[in-house]
């Protein structure tokens, strides 16, 4: 489990191509490396990823062909960065809200808006997600733990202080990235039980 706190950023280093599949090395420090073991989860940019190898601070993870098609790390270079957060424990401080590292959906980066003391980004809305993508609900993107704000038609957005923008990739990004989703989990099950119940009573 994770919280969609992003502990910070880390940088890809090497990438092994294999036949439909992929193993990335990242270079990890201080607590984002601390008591880290084979066999332990990291969220890269949300998405929940095993620990297979460690080498001092470069730590590799392997990635299957699913991963690498519905999310955006198979399109990472070497050089590129993500966000990285270490799985929650028991006793730790909630402070976004529960997700699990399994990516929905890849949207893309619409529009961009600045101000002094606020960034507003827009996203696309994937198709068969709207239904989830609810105003004040919670949504996580590339791994962190957001509040969406306006939804139009067929796009939404999130408001980003400048501590989130200069602790994660948000601050970097521009208009047409790449971006992971996963839906708040509590949003989908109490969207889909409505739907189950109204359809039963024939009123869906």
């Amino acid at each position: 489990m994770f919280t969609g706190i992003v502990q910070g950023t880390a940088q890809v280093i090497a990438i092994e191509k294999k036949e439909a599949f992929q193993t990335h090395v990242v270079r990890l420090f201080g607590k984002m490396r601390e008591g880290l073991e084979i066999g332990a989860s990291v969220a890269h940019n949300g998405c929940c990823l095993t620990v297979t190898k460690l080498e001092g601070d470069n730590v590799s993870f392997d990635l299957m062909q699913e991963t690498l098609a519905v999310t955006n790390l198979g399109e990472l270079s070497a050089g590129d960065s993500v966000n990285i957060e270490r799985a929650a424990k028991f006793g730790d401080e909630i402070g976004g809200h529960s997700m699990s590292g399994h990516i929905n959906a890849v949207t893309t980066i619409v529009d961009i808006e600045v101000s002094p003391n606020n960034t507003t980004i827009w996203f696309e809305i994937p198709e068969s997600y709207n239904k989830y993508i609810l105003r004040k609900g919670y949504i996580g993107l590339d791994g962190c733990s957001l509040t969406i704000g306006t939804v139009a038609e067929d796009r939404f957005c999130v408001h980003l202080i400048p501590e989130t923008l200069q602790r994660t990739l948000f601050g970097v990004k521009k208009v047409g990235a790449k971006v992971n989703i996963e839906i708040d989990p509590q949003t989908q099950a109490i969207v889909d039980t409505v739907e189950r119940v109204l359809a039963e009573k024939g009123l869906g």
